[in-house]
């Protein structure tokens, strides 16, 4: 797969690059086992090390179901999180839309918001999705703002769904469909 760039004159901040088995990095790496990042991610289960990290990227390389890209800063290209569409189902036309960013320093500036306008955009034009969706634990209030502030709706919630410091959890979903493609920004492709 060539290398995607996407970026928009709109969201100014950030802009998405594919991802490579060069961003496979030390600083990736300690962002995956950083408690305070990893808390409401999957992979805090696992410790991880580069050569999971790579073994990942490999195998989001090779599945054409699943879109991984990073998140850069506009400014000087820093490599500052990921955000992925995946779990596509090209029979039903769906995805879901998942991301973080590992820079603290970049948290509560909208930067994951502006990423997910950036992806959300190339996944109902250019893949053709009618429907994405996310979802994040109800303690994760950060990452339902940042979703409903790129134009996405509240969806449903699953009760119970997850457990978090070993107690149950909701699971509050959101989603956007291809009608309302006005909501995000235009994008320019490289």
């Amino acid at each position: 797969m060539s290398s995607i760039k996407i970026s928009s004159a709109r969201v100014p901040s950030v802009y998405l690059q594919s991802i490579s088995e060069q961003d496979a990095s030390n600083e990736y790496v300690q962002w995956l086992n950083d408690p305070l990042v990893n808390q409401y991610l999957e992979t805090r289960f696992y410790p991880q090390d580069l050569s999971s990290v790579l073994d990942f990227i490999r195998n989001i390389i090779a599945n054409p179901n699943e879109h991984l890209f990073t998140i850069r800063l506009t400014e000087n290209n820093k490599h500052i999180g990921n955000i992925k569409i995946g779990g596509i189902n090209t029979h039903h036309n769906v995805g879901d839309v998942s991301l973080f960013i590992g820079d603290k320093n970049a948290w509560g500036k909208g930067l994951a918001s502006q990423a997910i306008q950036l992806i959300s955009r190339y996944s109902i034009e250019q893949l053709h999705l009618r429907k994405l969706c996310a979802g994040a634990y109800q303690a994760n209030v950060g990452s339902t703002k940042a979703f409903l502030n790129s134009g996405y709706q509240r969806d449903g919630v699953l009760v119970d769904h997850y457990t978090f410091n070993g107690q149950p959890v909701d699971l509050v979903q959101v989603c956007i469909f291809n009608h309302q493609l006005e909501r995000l920004p235009e994008i320019t492709i490289q």
